[in-house]
């Protein structure tokens, strides 16, 4: 059953260290307050495991100013000069994924694959130290599941028991990171009764969500 929780509950929850999966596309369909709170908190040597890195106030990029990342995994950081900077001083550790081998990945983690096999990546430095696997005649990258202690959702609507939907391209990676968590914080822009959003709009069901953040009052 979900639990509605404060912002500052949710925030308490996540320890330094933890590896965290947060949502959205340059921004698009983040869960901006929980992020802004999570950065004002202090957290430190998390992993975020974000698409990309956005921009410096949007998206991932208020917990990289605030330095709460050690480690980023994702697939795009060139509009981010905050993420390049610590890269380049050696306090932020970058793991470059193609967003196709991202996503797969992490859909992977959500319905208990082992793994990915794609020939991105080989012959360039993606592919070094990574395990290969011949198919038919071909060779691909074993890319293994990623998965997180925490998925930060955003969504459009949630009701009473917690189903999810999004809103056109705020939908992005949100249903597959709510796959991939252990513990899934869903932060909606609406909660209402259930019976509100239609059975065909659902596109994360309750039981996949532990937490919703309370509107504030």
């Amino acid at each position: 059953m979900q639990l509605a929780i404060s912002i500052e509950e949710a925030v308490e929850m996540i320890p330094d260290g933890a590896r965290v999966m947060l949502s959205g596309f340059m921004g698009v369909g983040t869960p901006d307050t929980l992020v802004r709170a999570l950065a004002a908190s202090g957290k430190k040597d998390l992993t975020m495991i974000v698409n990309d890195a956005a921009r410096p106030h949007t998206g991932v990029g208020p917990l990289v100013r605030a330095r709460c990342v050690r480690k980023f995994i994702g697939s795009h950081i060139g509009l981010n000069p905050d993420v390049q900077d610590q890269m380049r001083e050696g306090s932020l550790e970058v793991e470059l994924v193609p967003q196709g081998t991202f996503v797969e990945r992490v859909r992977a983690a959500g319905v208990g694959l082992g793994g990915v096999l794609t020939p991105t990546g080989l012959g360039t430095r993606i592919a070094e130290g990574k395990q290969t696997v011949e198919v038919e005649g071909r060779t691909y990258l074993l890319e293994p599941p990623l998965r997180a202690d925490f998925a930060l959702i955003a969504a459009r609507t949630c009701d009473y028991v917690g189903n999810l939907s999004y809103m056109l391209s705020a939908t992005n990676f949100n249903p597959i990171m709510a796959l991939a968590g252990d513990v899934v914080i869903a932060e909606p822009e609406e909660i209402v009764p259930v019976g509100v959003i239609p059975p065909d709009a659902v596109k994360t069901p309750g039981i996949i969500v532990d937490h919703v953040i309370k509107r504030a009052s």
